[in-house]
């Protein structure tokens, strides 16, 4: 499929969202996002990390189950229909907020799945909603392939209608996937996640997140080692920055004076007994595994 996440420009009112479309319950200035999904979704309500992406900068409201469709009577899980996407939309109301977003489908019927759409925005209109954001299928079947173009005849013919592209976004991701190639594993939670709060960030719905920090290359900040006396206490603390903390130290090489040690929080101390020049090859490792090495020269007298 060739279609990206949709125009911005087709959204009316983006600002209003933003500056007071927070629902009932919502915190101020945030904007109340219903997502509504079936199994394929529901991935994203299980790993913490996924819904923690989901829901950056919005008030978010996750409406996902197994086996729901559309409009028609969704099909029976563990004994348990779920209410569709329409009856459950209509028994929220106003409580949906000003955006939604739809991941249904896998469950639904071609035949009837453009109808369903109709009738899903309409209770969205009813409800006071003013973006509704529709993802594709994952087209595993023709069947799939079709009722993405549904989505997209869709989006045209209503302006506040927004189109993601799940099906694209999958395209080099069979590690997003589980052997079914619909249901998603963890990493394709996430993936499914970024998708949606990425184009809920396009329209304005929700807050951009901040740039990541500069990382900073590990590397050992001291440098020389003061002299040492023969019979009385020595310590000092090696220094690293940048890089992951904790750090942990070791020694790779070198002689130290018999009574000194280095420990692994960097930290070398000791009685020397006896005096002379003395190497240490001390070795820093971050929590990433990153490292860095050194040689340092104590002289004891």
């Amino acid at each position: 499929m060739g279609f990206r996440t949709a125009a911005c420009a087709a959204l009316l009112g983006v600002a209003a969202l933003v500056a007071g479309g927070a629902a009932q319950g919502g915190d101020v200035g945030v904007t109340r996002v219903t997502v509504f999904g079936d199994s394929a979704a529901t991935a994203m309500a299980y790993d913490p990390d996924a819904k923690k992406i989901l829901g950056r900068g919005i008030d978010l409201q996750l409406e996902v189950a197994a086996c729901r469709r559309v409009a028609d009577a969704s099909c029976p899980y563990d004994g348990v229909r779920p209410p569709n996407v329409v009856d459950r939309a209509t028994q929220l109301g106003r409580e949906l907020g000003p955006v939604v977003v739809v991941i249904v489908g896998y469950n639904d019927y071609e035949s009837t799945y453009g109808e369903n759409i109709d009738a899903a925005l309409d209770a969205f209109r009813k409800a006071g909603v003013e973006h509704v954001l529709w993802a594709t299928l994952r087209a595993q079947r023709q069947s799939y392939a079709n009722m993405n173009d549904t989505i997209v005849a869709a989006a045209k013919r209503n302006p506040q209608l927004t189109v993601v592209d799940w099906n694209g976004a999958t395209k080099g991701h069979d590690d997003w996937l589980q052997p079914d190639g619909i249901h998603l594993t963890a990493e394709g939670a996430r993936g499914m996640a970024t998708m949606v709060n990425d184009a809920l960030v396009q329209i304005g719905a929700a807050a951009k997140p901040p740039p990541p920090a500069l990382s900073i290359p590990l590397a050992i900040a001291s440098r020389a080692l003061p002299l040492g006396h023969h019979g009385r206490e020595y310590t000092i603390a090696l220094r690293a920055k940048g890089g992951k903390a904790p750090y942990r130290w070791v020694k790779t090489g070198g002689l130290l004076p018999k009574g000194v040690t280095l420990s692994s929080r960097g930290r070398l101390a000791g009685v020397p007994a006896g005096t002379g020049s003395f190497t240490l090859r001390a070795k820093v490792v971050d929590r990433t595994g990153e490292a860095r090495t050194r040689t340092f020269r104590l002289r004891v007298v």
